[in-house]
């Protein structure tokens, strides 16, 4: 299977535990975290959001990793295949989601690195993508800082999204693997 924990400076990475869920649930429902999707998450959708995340490390050895700052759940970031087809698929992609709480520390940014080395090193990827709305310029900027390109040619309508969702148009930044 592979590494259980990538620790950072000031980040633990590691597999998702039960004590998790409700922590997850919380920032799940935060509408803040949740502005750049089509809605907060229900506990049963968080739960079933989990369960998809332990099911992709067990299927590909990445996946979400649940992400510690003292000690404490802040969110996820890591490695994903998306559920979806369009022009870039099959890919993986580098995702973050964190509690409102722990915005502005450069966490995202921290673990996202970690979780791409891991990616690169032990996974083997040559080629990791991230996609968000265009509206998203947080997580844009998390792209940019890790060394991610944007060619605008490649923005995509997000095909689980509705046509009049403002948030269907989405950027797609590409990174390519350390040579």
């Amino acid at each position: 299977m592979g590494t259980t924990t990538i620790a950072t400076g000031r980040l633990l990475l590691r597999r998702w535990r039960a004590a998790d869920r409700k922590p997850f649930a919380a920032l799940n429902a935060d509408p803040a975290v949740m502005e750049h999707f089509p809605a907060p998450l229900s506990r049963e959708q968080s739960d079933a959001l989990a369960d998809r995340v332990e099911e992709g490390f067990e299927e590909h050895g990445f996946g979400l990793w649940a992400v510690e700052a003292g000690g404490e759940f802040i969110g996820f970031t890591g490695l994903s295949v998306p559920r979806f087809t369009a022009h870039f698929t099959p890919c993986v992609e580098i995702g973050w989601r964190l509690a409102r709480s722990a915005w502005g520390h450069g966490y995202a940014t921290e673990a996202a690195r970690a979780a791409l080395a891991d990616g690169f090193g032990r996974a083997g990827l040559t080629e990791v993508v991230s996609f968000t709305a265009v509206s998203n310029l947080r997580s844009q900027a998390v792209m940019r800082r890790l060394g991610m390109t944007h060619d605008p040619a490649e923005d995509f309508d997000h095909p689980a999204l509705f046509d009049d969702s403002p948030l269907r148009r989405h950027v797609l930044y590409r990174l390519h693997a350390p040579r």
